[in-house]
């Protein structure tokens, strides 16, 4: 496919001389590398609240992004505005930090290789309005038709279609047609005068909207949210204290997603400010445990045809039995750490630089039934959905909320707890880790990853796993 036969060919007129007239002007200071990154953005937002859709919004965003490498600085600016001259004004002045006389002479495009991970035909932004919004209206429904002591039901629906366009120095051009859509409910539930208690339930991907029947409508979400609210009424307090920790499959792997792949992102261990640099080739977990980020899984969120600097995505082996084989790399780090790149470069919008990040990243399989993972543990913390957490990538470091946890005792798990923190380091947390069970999962589809003030969607999993020892925070001893 020609330039001018692309979105941005057909929509604005570009072409490859453009293109390569652009670059040109970027590299016109001297530098290693320059490209263009193009980004069209249609986006939907619907939200319920007190049965009341009060808000919908649809918008589109569009712009430019143009940078330059030299060495290790990076220039970069951006033109939310695609007039030829706009442009070259925005590569004259991510040129300003290169200094010649190397320079790369573009002549003429191929095609880069890509996937084809998402061919949704009808994208949700092609369906009118009015029956998107039958989808809140639904939820809503259903959340309070599901038990009397819900008092509160919020929903939100968003969708996206983006168009992409990478141009490189290297001669390469990359397109993507980027869908999106997303679904989450919250709850909230009370007995008598308690305390209210909240649930949440949702999913997505790049999907279209038949994704949202059964298991994934409306109603579904709707009653999950409402079993978890209703499970935190019958709550007590966490007890605090060093704990065998058993972590349920699915989207308890947001738990290996900050405690670990944030540290395995090659930008922190090229500046030696991660848990894991200069480790490769070490034993860093359990020889149980392998952890995959892949950009390649069919429809899901946090997958990519080619990442936003116009590089296939792959399946990367980070951790395998244990030992650590690699880090995530975007171009700038691959460069500068003479390796080759891992399709991890990734932007939340054509206003930002690119930077290694996550795509789908989950730990494979064991051997273990989950029933007997739990049977092995006398007395410990089961932990079914996690909420919010934070790490220290220097120091591995983390702390992350349990929004629904139970005890285990003597095999079995028990009463369900409430205010459950674990609190722990990343790399040493993996070290105790002595069951991995065959139940494998993705979450549902609705994770979202912040770095350095970027956000991106990301997908996690895990199977139900055994930690043997991490320091468990709550109220109660």
């Amino acid at each position: 496919m020609t330039v001018a036969d692309s979105f941005f060919g057909r929509k604005f007129g570009l072409t490859g001389q453009d293109l390569a007239s652009f670059l040109s002007e970027a590299l016109s200071r001297g530098g290693d590398y320059a490209d263009l990154y193009f980004e069209y953005l249609s986006t939907t937002s619907l939200s319920l609240d007190e049965s009341i859709v009060k808000s919908a919004t649809q918008g589109v965003s569009l712009g430019v992004g143009v940078r330059v490498i030299a060495g290790e600085r990076t220039g970069y600016a951006y033109s939310d505005d695609l007039a030829p001259e706009k442009i070259r004004q925005a590569a004259r002045v991510a040129a300003c930090i290169a200094s010649g006389p190397t320079k790369v002479e573009t002549a003429g495009f191929t095609s880069a290789a890509k996937h084809d991970l998402y061919p949704v035909l009808n994208a949700p932004a092609d369906v009118p309005l009015s029956e998107r919004v039958k989808y809140v209206l639904r939820a809503d429904e259903a959340a309070r038709a599901a038990d009397p002591r819900v008092f509160q039901v919020q929903a939100v629906y968003l969708d996206a279609i983006k168009q992409v366009m990478v141009a490189t120095s290297d001669g390469v051009i990359s397109t993507d047609r980027q869908p999106m859509a997303r679904m989450n409910v919250f709850v909230l539930a009370r007995e008598g005068n308690g305390t209210p208690q909240r649930g949440s339930h949702g999913g997505g991907g790049r999907v279209d909207l038949d994704f949202f029947t059964g298991t994934h409508s409306p109603e579904a979400f709707a009653k999950e949210a409402v079993r978890q609210a209703l499970v935190q009424l019958k709550a007590s307090d966490a007890p605090a204290g060093e704990h065998v920790v058993v972590l349920g499959k699915g989207w308890p792997g947001v738990l290996l997603h900050e405690a670990v792949g944030h540290g395995l992102e090659a930008d922190f261990n090229r500046k030696g400010v991660s848990a894991f640099s200069g480790r490769v080739g070490q034993q860093v977990a359990s020889e149980l445990v392998t952890v995959v980020d892949d950009g390649t899984i069919h429809s899901r969120r946090g997958s990519l045809n080619v990442d936003d600097e116009g590089t296939p995505t792959q399946r990367n082996v980070l951790i395998e039995n244990g030992v650590l084989r690699g880090y995530l790399q975007d171009r700038l780090s691959a460069r500068a750490l003479g390796t080759s790149g891992t399709g991890s470069g990734r932007r939340e919008s054509y206003q930002h630089i690119p930077m290694p990040r996550m795509t789908n990243t989950f730990m494979l399989a064991g051997q273990d039934e989950p029933e007997d993972i739990i049977k092995s543990v006398s007395r410990g913390i089961y932990c079914a959905t996690f909420g919010g957490g934070q790490v220290d990538i220097t120091s591995g470091n983390f702390v992350f909320s349990a929004t629904e946890s139970y005890l285990i005792e003597d095999g079995k798990i028990g009463r369900p707890l409430r205010g459950a923190t674990l609190i722990g380091n990343g790399p040493e947390a993996l070290k105790y880790v002595s069951r991995v069970g065959h139940d494998l999962a993705l979450d549902e589809g609705v994770g979202i990853c912040g770095k350095e003030g970027q956000s991106v969607p990301v997908g996690v999993g895990i199977p139900t796993i055994r930690i043997d020892k991490m320091t468990v925070g709550g109220t109660a001893r």
